[in-house]
């Protein structure tokens, strides 16, 4: 699963990826954690990127309980298209999730380790997600999203069994466009190339949400 991320790049860094036709305000995140808001990008009516927010765990439409939302902060790529809760926001409804980094937890002997995941180099990782917007019963709107995620790649093997599906820049136009039919995005659901990213373990500082600083993302001997 994908339960912890970081966004600590900057609005000009995120306009530029993105191609924005404005320069979003961003504040620096490193403890980005379900239920809270997460910058987004998804295609606005004229058929611009835009960057926008949404309350992180899906809520589908049909919902009666916005507490639903807490547990569909995931989804399988594998069954996302055909799953009741996402197949709607599946077929028209995708947006990229910017990220500096994720967070995972490995299985070391009795405890785990928090592993801190960035692309190689640094810079942006977009995450494939879905939203959807759920209306209240006192006619407010609330929108959010999921994470979609995969089967690990040989860098995430010894981490995790999943890992969030990671895009390229080349198919983020396939991706946002609610045109293209769900079949036509399935290969785009695979484990991201391990040569894209490194980990690294850090503290267990990242553990609690109320951490929201660099010392989440500092390697272990520096945290």
């Amino acid at each position: 699963m994908c339960g912890r991320f970081a966004l600590a790049a900057t609005g000009e860094e995120v306009a530029a990826h993105y191609e924005l036709a404005e320069v979003p305000f961003i504040a620096p995140r490193y403890n980005i954690a379900p239920t809270q808001p997460v910058a987004a990008v998804r295609l606005s009516r004229n058929g611009a990127r835009e960057l926008t927010h949404f309350q992180w765990g899906l809520i589908p439409s049909w919902s009666k309980d916005p507490a639903m939302g807490s547990k569909l902060i995931n989804a399988r790529a594998e069954t996302a298209a055909d799953k009741p809760a996402f197949r709607a926001a599946f077929k028209r409804r995708r947006c990229l999730i910017p990220a500096t980094g994720f967070y995972e937890w490995q299985q070391l002997g009795k405890g785990k380790q928090p592993m801190y995941i960035r692309a190689a180099g640094s810079g942006l990782l977009s995450l494939a997600g879905l939203w959807e917007v759920w209306h209240a019963p006192d006619g407010g709107e609330l929108e959010t999203c999921t994470i979609l995620t995969t089967l690990p790649n040989t860098l995430m093997e010894p981490i995790h069994n999943r890992m969030p599906v990671i895009l390229e820049p080349d198919d983020y136009s396939m991706w946002l466009d609610p045109t293209t039919e769900a079949d036509q995005l399935n290969h785009l659901l695979r484990p991201f190339a391990p040569e894209g990213l490194s980990a690294y373990p850090v503290s267990t500082a990242v553990n609690r949400v109320q951490n929201d600083s660099e010392v989440c993302i500092a390697p272990l001997a520096q945290a």
